[in-house]
């Protein structure tokens, strides 16, 4: 049942309708010939679906297994970028966390499929025969389906440069930190053939016209994916890879050089519908990342008066019910956006059930509350007018309270010509302003994009920490280091870890977080809770969703201790990729050495 139900969810996602395309057609383009590059790909995708054929008529614990399996991931990986371009939802199902899923529409939950599954299956050898087949079986069918997109979709200068944008990013967020071999740690292996793959397909589309135009930029692109992978085969030990010095001064490099790559080609201008800015020179620029992409399409491209009239409203409490409260209430500035106790407090001054998290870089979440039940910023703050313990305000109905102050008169006349008779136009301004509260200018930013060279030996023993043996990135990815998954950024994680109720560690809190989302009938979401970000966290605690821990430190060593499961709670479901870290006291110091490098000077002079 649960594998016809994978197929029906593969077809559907099939079907969906594919992202918009802005194609640039122009003299140099017609020079190009992209059928190598398709080629490539295709080629790349049946081996790996000839290597999974082979896969399962071996057994689970044959010897030639792993090796046959390995062959099966460094075909996908050199298919990757284009296949998943073109179909993100297979494609990332297929090489996506060894989790169970839920589907939209009839709310049953699939068992894991994929690569992640068959590998988590081959290397801890603790599934059933006949599942184990069946997750072969399964995978090949999504593999067929990237397959059948590859075939029937031509390479175009969009296609391609969206394409391996999100492969680079792949890279650093996702290869090197064991998100996507998480058992095996191949990730540093397949991060060579993805560098080399990147070369092979450059040299077989564009080489040419860049060769002829900018012989330098050609020489130096080569020669510093050559780099790259000297570095990387110089050392493939998981836990000791230096990953601060391979983005550093390898992968940075790979991304200025590629963004002028296509500059030079004039092939491609970039669109704005996507997560990246596709002119930015790294992937840890304060610009980096499309603020309009994550904002709902009612409110993007926001004019400097509606945001000057959102700041205003935000620390208003004539908006809520009772005149008492204000987004400030929880969200002040002076405590890094968030209010610096455990719960945050309702209308009345009461305690509420969770932490109040910090609004800086909250535009880049696809996921808001701490269970995830609003899916974009404009719902959240609806949520909050509308609840009773909070602002208790229909948004159906104007606070003409605020009027008052009759300064608002002129700036809603600026913002939208005129006083809406709702709260939706004060909703949006609110949103406007908090998605300006954005800062990527950090102590690690400085140092990462080499404008800096000051961090410490044990600030880069903890990112390296933090990317690899902590696996703290497989949850809180670079460079946001929020839950948002690259390099779609169209969903956000969510994670069972087993929080306690007290710091004492006796007893799992009673909070069941987005178990709420289906009438709480799927334990799955059993105390699942959304990943949040770690920028400024050394300003945000208590943490935690019911700000159980007071210092970072205290965080750091319960996950060390393999979180609610290694604290001997009954977890079934916890989505922690480890039972213990195995972390020294050396080790968890320089992890908060690290996360402190995350907190934004400037941003910090606010407070």
């Amino acid at each position: 049942m649960n594998r016809i139900l994978v197929v029906l969810l593969v077809f559907s996602l099939s079907c969906k309708q594919k992202p918009k395309e802005s194609l640039i057609t122009s003299s140099v383009e017609s020079k190009v010939d992209w059928k190598p590059v398709k080629d490539y790909y295709l080629k790349h995708i049946t081996d790996a679906i000839t290597a999974l054929d082979e896969l399962a008529k071996l057994p689970m614990a044959d010897d030639r297994t792993k090796a046959v399996f390995q062959k099966a991931r460094i075909s996908f990986k050199k298919a990757e970028p284009y296949a998943s371009y073109l179909n993100p939802e297979v494609g990332h199902r297929a090489n996506g966390p060894a989790l169970p899923i839920v589907t939209d529409d009839s709310q049953k939950v699939l068992l894991p499929v994929g690569l992640q599954k068959i590998e988590e299956s081959i290397y801890e050898g603790e599934e059933r025969e006949a599942r184990y087949n069946e997750e072969i079986s399964i995978t090949i069918g999504m593999l067929k389906n990237l397959q059948n997109n590859i075939q029937n979709r031509e390479v175009t200068p969009q296609r391609f440069f969206i394409a391996t944008h999100q492969q680079i990013i792949r890279i650093i967020s996702l290869s090197i930190s064991g998100f996507d071999t998480p058992v095996s740690q191949l990730g540093l292996n397949e991060t060579v053939v993805s560098l080399e793959s990147l070369k092979e397909v450059y040299t077989k589309s564009i080489g040419e016209i860049i060769l002829n135009k900018n012989q330098e930029l050609d020489l130096q692109f080569r020669n510093n994916i050559e780099k790259a992978v000297g570095f990387v085969r110089s050392n493939t030990n998981f836990e000791t890879f230096d990953r601060y010095t391979f983005i550093r001064h390898y992968m940075n490099p790979i991304t200025r050089n590629w963004v002028a790559i296509r500059k030079e080609s004039q092939l491609w201008d970039g669109v704005n519908n996507k997560p990246f800015n596709f002119d930015a020179p790294t992937f840890f620029e304060e610009d980096s990342f499309n603020v309009e992409f994550f904002t709902p399409a009612i409110n993007r491209n926001p004019t400097e008066k509606k945001i000057a009239l959102g700041k205003k409203l935000f620390f208003d409490p004539k908006l809520s019910q009772n005149g008492k409260m204000a987004c400030v209430t929880c969200h002040n500035p002076k405590k890094a956006w968030a209010d610096g106790i455990a719960l945050n407090l309702d209308k009345n001054g009461k305690l509420l059930q969770r932490n109040t998290p910090t609004l800086i870089n909250s535009a880049f979440q696809q996921s808001f509350f701490w269970d995830g039940r609003s899916p974009n910023l404009l719902d959240q703050i609806t949520s909050v007018f509308t609840n009773d313990k909070e602002f208790d305000s229909s948004v159906h109905e104007f606070s003409t309270e605020i009027l008052a102050d009759t300064t608002y008169i002129p700036l809603f006349k600026d913002a939208y010509g005129g006083i809406s008779a709702r709260n939706t136009e004060i909703i949006r301004a609110i949103s406007s302003y908090i998605s300006t509260l954005n800062a990527f200018n950090s102590k690690f930013d400085k140092n990462i994009r080499s404008e800096e060279d000051t961090f410490t030996e044990e600030e880069k023993l903890g990112f390296n920490l933090y990317m690899g043996k902590a696996l703290c990135a497989t949850c809180h990815f670079i460079p946001l280091t929020n839950g948002t998954v690259p390099p779609f950024f169209t969903e956000h994680e969510k994670e069972v870890v087993g929080v306690p109720e007290t710091s004492s560690n006796k007893t799992l809190d009673d909070d069941l977080g987005f178990y709420w989302r289906h009438n709480e009938e799927l334990e799955v979401h059993r105390g699942m809770f959304k990943t949040p970000t770690i920028r400024n966290a050394e300003l945000t605690g208590p943490y935690m969703h019911n700000g159980v821990y007071k210092s970072l430190e205290e965080v750091i060593n319960f996950y060390n201790l393999g979180g609610g499961g290694g604290l001997g709670f009954d977890l079934p479901y916890q989505t922690l990729p480890f039972d213990n870290l195995q972390l020294s006291e050396l080790e968890e110091k320089a992890l908060v050495a690290f996360i402190k490098t995350l907190t934004d000077i400037e941003v910090g002079e606010v407070y």
